[in-house]
């Protein structure tokens, strides 16, 4: 059974301090964030055979922060990525199982990424302790497969929040 690993970008600078939203690179602490968001991965075990990234600098950054500890994967980062919603976010990882992925990474951005978090801890019973919405940093990771074009998650194996 495959498994998704969620994970939202790293703090970024604020819009005002970036030419525009998709060059907004990561603060200070958004580094160091992701450095430990990487060590709970790593100490979860988890790892992947393909990581789907938002083509956005700051979701770049935050994947350099983990690509050692999931094993250094191909990276797939359609513009499709950017800003996507729960649905586009479904799709992208549907084809990545079709395509044979087993274990696959996701950086992305709120509110697709929160959504897409919440609505597969829902289906695995485990939604009761999440944050709310999805902070910057956090990871989850889900048991998942895909039924009838939707994915459905059957066991949640971790959750990761920064703020904690």
């Amino acid at each position: 059974m495959p498994i998704l690993t969620i994970m939202r970008h790293a703090k970024s600078v604020d819009r005002m301090e970036a030419e525009d939203d998709f060059e907004r690179g990561l603060t200070e602490r958004g580094r160091a964030d992701a450095t430990e968001a990487g060590e709970a991965m790593k100490a979860a075990g988890l790892k992947a055979d393909i990581a789907l990234v938002s083509p956005a600098r700051r979701t770049r950054e935050t994947y350099k922060h983990i690509a050692e500890v999931m094993g250094t994967p191909p990276v797939d980062d359609p513009m499709v990525l950017y800003h996507a919603t729960h649905a586009m976010l479904v799709r992208a990882i549907n084809t990545a199982i079709e395509d044979g992925a087993n274990d696959i990474v996701l950086v992305g951005h709120n509110p697709g990424i929160g959504a897409l978090v919440h609505s597969l801890a829902g289906q695995s019973g485990r939604a009761v302790d999440l944050p709310m919405g999805w902070p910057t940093s956090a990871v989850a990771a889900f048991k998942v497969s895909v039924e009838d074009g939707d994915l459905i998650a059957s066991e949640r194996l971790m959750v990761f929040n920064p703020k904690d």
